[in-house]
């Protein structure tokens, strides 16, 4: 008798499917494309082939992924959860992850991805419903810890849910769907504000109260507003105009000019570099480098929003990645966050750099380039 077919679930922004399907094809090519919704996606694990629970397909643009299996139809919640039940029989679960597909692209007439009340009203059924080997699921934390095996239900259509699992690892595995829910300021400036926070949260970069942190295209200032919130010392460059709130804050500093026309001395402080401007990547990848291969200059971590103004510069993203690790960045990963867009963030980090004993700062170069001074 045959081995049962395994299938691997994706949600991602609504318009990504093609590029997790790139991904796919250049890193699993045995695992064959199965079923897509706008913001969902299955594919098939060739049999015998079995992956473990901790999977993880190292997608930039998976939010959320899992083994899946199978899906259920119903009218009301109750048949629809009674069904999920009977699919996920059978195996011990710690914690329970319920959350909808996203209904339309980023950004789409206001609409931001997370948590609905569809989601919560079928998460509502299934602890109801649930039975006796299931019951401590009622109680399980929301955030799971690191290791829980996890019971997935994604609402993909109405009456429909497709159910799953995974191991939670870190980060956005431990929250339903992925979602990252910050809690903003009643004086937000930008919605840059919650984007900073979920890289951040995600990167989990080791950043302190005190230490330095520059941005390019910064304006209004959201990005910086949280960076502040946070106890750095922040600098924002960009030629537009500001917010009050930001300019006002006493950590920050205003440099109002392109970053090109940035002294590379204004950065021999800073630890933490962002940039998130609305231009290609390459333009974005060139004023980065033409800042942290200055012989003046040792940046340690980076977060680098990079637009994709059309979806197949997904398919150059390995590349972008490559450039970033020449700079002397071993540590580089790259998400589409939640609340990004058609975009990528990237995040890059290298060791801080250690002083000799004459107390200069040591370090190799990360670029072949001559070296110069501004």
């Amino acid at each position: 008798m045959e081995p049962e077919a395994q299938f691997l679930y994706v949600t991602c922004q609504v318009g990504a499917e093609r590029a997790v399907k790139g991904e796919f094809a250049r890193q699993w090519p045995t695992f064959r494309f199965a079923y897509s919704r706008p913001g969902f996606l299955t594919f098939k694990l060739p049999p015998p082939y079995a992956v473990p629970a901790d999977f993880d397909p190292k997608s930039v643009f998976a939010r959320a992924f899992g083994m899946s299996l199978g899906k259920v139809s119903g009218v009301e919640d109750e048949e629809l959860a009674r069904a999920a039940w009977q699919l996920a029989a059978g195996r011990k679960f710690d914690g329970l992850h319920v959350w909808q597909r996203d209904l339309r692209a980023a950004g789409d007439h206001g609409y931001e991805p997370g948590p609905t009340e569809a989601a919560a009203s079928a998460r509502a059924a299934l602890v109801r419903t649930a039975p006796d080997w299931a019951a401590k699921l009622s109680t399980a934390p929301a955030i799971a810890k690191p290791g829980n095996l996890v019971m997935d239900c994604v609402l993909v259509d109405a009456g429909q849910w497709w159910i799953g699992f995974h191991q939670a690892a870190s980060g956005p595995s431990c929250r339903a769907g992925g979602f990252y829910e910050p809690t903003p300021p009643a004086n937000m400036v930008s919605r840059a504000y919650l984007k900073m926070a979920e890289s951040l949260d995600w990167s989990a970069f080791p950043i302190k109260a005190g230490q330095h942190a520059a941005e390019l295209g910064c304006a209004p200032g959201g990005s910086c507003q949280y960076l502040l919130s946070q106890g750095l010392i922040v600098t924002g460059i960009d030629p537009a105009v500001i917010h009050p709130t930001v300019l006002e804050n006493p950590n920050f500093t205003h440099l109002r000019k392109r970053a090109a026309d940035v002294r590379k001395r204004e950065f021999r402080k800073t630890r933490w570099l962002a940039a998130d401007m609305n231009v290609a990547p390459e333009f974005t990848l060139d004023a980065v480098e033409d800042i942290v291969t200055h012989e003046d200059v040792h940046i340690e971590g980076l977060l680098l929003t990079l637009k994709l103004p059309e979806w197949n510069l997904a398919d150059d993203v390995p590349e972008y990645l490559d450039r970033i690790r020449s700079w002397g960045f071993p540590q580089v990963a790259a998400r589409q966050l939640q609340y990004g867009r058609q975009e990528i963030c990237v995040a890059a980090q290298r060791p801080p750099r250690r002083r000799t004993r004459g107390g200069s700062r040591g370090g190799r170069r990360a670029s072949s380039r001559p070296r110069r001074r501004s």
